[in-house]
């Protein structure tokens, strides 16, 4: 067990003050049901979104509030700690209460979960600076990747009238024409007084992006 704990210090580049602290988080519930990763899982849940909209305003700091939430969404959550898991190869380490062949399959969801439990222990053990720079260092290439988040025509023309105006666009179904297999959506979209502009697609999702990217031509964003 030790030297299993010590090859996982080496692969995530920690060294832990107390070994207990790792141990825990890498215990799941069904192998010990009162001492387990459970309430490590629940402090790096936020220790993470803390290091990580940290982060966003230090990068972007004329970012919407809006766009913020976007990126930090993008960056925490369950998918994302899954992949940083796997890709320090968490799974090899936690401590299950099943078959060594189930263990050799272990759900996502419990990677994810145990990737969480982890930064908790390591902020427990060595605090927030290191686990700031833990953090940093295995979510840089997911990072590097909010420069070009794509935000839809619907959420930007959703911002620009609560700023602007303190109100939702206004969607109004138009019309469905064509057949029934594959039907064509007319939607209008407004925005206080200001005219209905229109557009279609093949689904009013579509139809709605297309409304408010033609909106925001109009009005010069």
């Amino acid at each position: 067990m030790i030297n299993n704990l010590l090859n996982l210090e080496k692969k995530i580049q920690i060294k832990f003050k107390n070994k207990k602290n790792l141990l825990k988080s890498l215990t799941h519930k069904s192998f010990d049901s009162t001492n387990n990763n459970e309430k490590l899982e629940f402090l790096g849940d936020r220790i993470l979104g803390l290091v990580i909209s940290k982060k966003l305003f230090e990068l972007y700091p004329d970012d919407t509030e809006g766009n913020l939430d976007k990126k930090l969404a993008f960056l925490v959550n369950k998918n994302r700690c899954c992949e940083i898991g796997k890709k320090i190869n968490l799974d090899k380490f936690i401590i299950t209460g099943t078959s060594k062949q189930k263990r050799n399959n272990i759900v996502d969801k419990i990677i994810s979960d145990t990737c969480e439990a982890l930064i908790g222990a390591i902020y427990l053990d060595l605090g927030f600076i290191v686990v700031e720079k833990f953090i940093n260092r295995l979510w840089k290439n997911y990072l590097q990747k909010t420069i070009t988040l794509h935000i839809d025509a619907k959420t930007k023309l959703q911002e620009y009238s609560l700023k602007k105006y303190k109100s939702l666009p206004i969607y109004k179904f138009i019309s469905s024409t064509g057949p029934k297999h594959k039907p064509l959506f007319k939607i209008a979209v407004k925005i206080q007084n200001l005219e209905f502009i229109n557009a279609t697609g093949y689904s009013k999702k579509d139809a709605e992006l297309k409304a408010a990217n033609l909106f925001l031509k109009k009005i010069g964003l």
